[in-house]
């Protein structure tokens, strides 16, 4: 292991650069499907929940799971849980590209989360063990988080030059030569690290942390698919149970699996939110855009993907323009900055109902702005204060952020988006139950639909469904915005005491 005064030289860039891999494959994964949606709907005529758990399963899994596998990889060894998270990786992008169902699709995507919460901890782990130099951390964390956020908005990009030419379940097999790649380059050089003193293997942690999140989640999908509302309090209050538990358990143990104690240190807990915000903004974006450039201004994948190009550009380069930038300016005032251009975003949305695509493209670039610098910095902030031993828990902390914000992004603001569509759809009152079922869960389930009926029914039928899907997007869009505002305070509050 390298000293606390040695810089890194060629063979640790090298190793940072084979640790990229996975890290954009399972960034890709989370949004690559926002571009197949249409697809999917229409080949599955899935319904509103059943689509928001095609996309929410895999980060939901993966973020249950991280900080067990976090602390499975500082007992076991780092490289050997990103070996095998890949290999498995492997099997279920095979499994979720030839799905025949929608319910198969939902499985494979939940075997996905799970060997790619194998994969992520591992990753950061190693770069804070490979970079002791703090610039050199810095600036290495810096192209972790630009790969990550890049790959984010890189997903849609290429699930749409896919979709172009192949059928949606080719968006899956992106991993398979990237995977090869990984396992041929980490074993030669990505050096192996693990905690020298690392606690048992708990169990009940883990049960406990996949009790908290998936109860909350499945709460807010009933609640806005008009599920019982007291039934929907009831699983929201187990899930909340389970959290308490869980946080009563880590308190108790001398070698807890999460050390909630860093939670008191007001910049680690700040930092932690601005992150799970920052994804939450860029994946919730995502998720109506991809469908109002192709059901609504009818793009072709290809196109819809060119779209939100200047963007992905953008994203990379305020990750990596944000370390040299906190040389000269705190943190705080950085990360505050970059969470109100996200706000700005999805306010350019809000105050332009039926935006054109040249709107949302330069919407996408400013809040590609704002979450590739706090991105970046958050991450930084994360795992500079603990032990470089510890580096598996705290990368995990780091990672559950992202994906609870990719969870919520999703879950929050396109259950807002669903319910606001089927409050505002007007359906003719001579289509069947079936037809109006359908037609009234998702705009692909109209537009499904309106290609069954005659002209003088699908035209009324498909102008009432983009206005009710547009209506939708301006109060998401609002209420995320107030939302990023809100997250902008927060971290000029918690970040203060930071140093750059």
């Amino acid at each position: 292991m390298l000293t606390i005064t040695q810089r890194a030289g060629r063979k640790e860039w090298t190793a940072l650069a084979a640790l990229m891999l996975p890290v954009l494959l399972v960034a890709v994964d989370n949004t690559v499907l926002s571009f197949a949606l249409p697809a999917i709907s229409l080949e599955f005529n899935t319904s509103g929940t059943t689509l928001l758990w095609i996309i929410d399963i895999y980060p939901l899994v993966l973020a249950g799971l991280l900080v067990a596998m976090g602390s499975l990889g500082d007992r076991f060894g780092r490289r050997r849980m990103l070996i095998t998270g890949a290999v498995g990786f492997a099997v279920f992008s095979a499994l979720a590209a030839f799905a025949p169902s929608a319910e198969v699709l939902v499985a494979a995507r939940a075997g996905l989360g799970v060997f790619g919460a194998m994969l992520m901890p591992a990753t950061l782990s190693l770069i804070r063990n490979i970079f002791t130099d703090r610039g050199q951390r810095r600036l290495a964390i810096a192209v972790w988080a630009a790969g990550f956020s890049a790959g984010a908005a890189l997903g849609p990009i290429l699930g749409g030059l896919l979709l172009e030419h192949f059928w949606w379940g080719s968006v899956f097999l992106l991993a398979v030569p990237v995977l090869v790649l990984m396992l041929i380059l980490t074993p030669l050089f990505v050096p192996e690290s693990k905690d020298p003193a690392p606690g048992a293997v708990d169990i009940w942690s883990i049960f406990l942390s996949i009790a908290t999140m998936l109860p909350v989640v499945y709460a807010i999908k009933n609640l806005a698919n008009g599920g019982n509302l007291m039934a929907t309090l009831g699983i929201a209050v187990l899930g909340v149970t389970a959290g308490w538990l869980f946080t009563r358990r880590q308190l108790r143990r001398s070698q807890p699996m999460l050390d909630v104690r860093l939670f008191t240190v007001r910049p680690f807990s700040g930092a932690v939110l601005v992150n799970l915000l920052a994804v939450f903004s860029l994946v919730g974006f995502l998720y109506f855009v991809s469908q109002h450039l192709q059901l609504v201004l009818g793009l072709s994948p290809l196109d819809a993907g060119l779209v939100l190009l200047p963007g992905l550009a953008i994203t990379i380069t305020a990750g990596l323009l944000a370390v040299p930038l906190v040389r000269r300016i705190r943190p705080h005032l950085v990360v505050s900055a970059a969470l109100l251009l996200s706000a700005t975003a999805y306010w350019m949305v809000a105050a332009t109902p039926g935006a054109s695509a040249g709107n949302l493209m330069l919407a996408f670039a400013v809040l590609g702005a704002g979450v590739g610098a706090s991105e970046t910095l958050s991450n930084d902030l994360i795992l500079s204060s603990v032990p470089a031993a510890k580096a598996g828990a705290a990368s995990a902390v780091s990672e559950t952020a992202y994906e609870v914000g990719s969870v919520f992004g999703t879950a929050v603001l396109g259950s807002i988006l669903v319910a606001a569509y089927r409050q505002n759809i007007d359906l003719p009152a001579n289509l069947t139950a079936s037809q109006q079922t359908i037609a009234s869960e998702t705009l692909g389930g109209a537009i499904n639909t309106a290609a069954e009926l005659p002209g003088g029914t699908a035209d009324p039928l498909l102008e009432s469904a983009f206005h009710a899907f547009d209506s939708g997007v301006t109060v998401t869009a609002g209420i995320a915005s107030v939302l990023m505002v809100a997250a902008a305070w927060l971290a000029f509050r918690t970040l203060r005491d930071t140093q750059s």
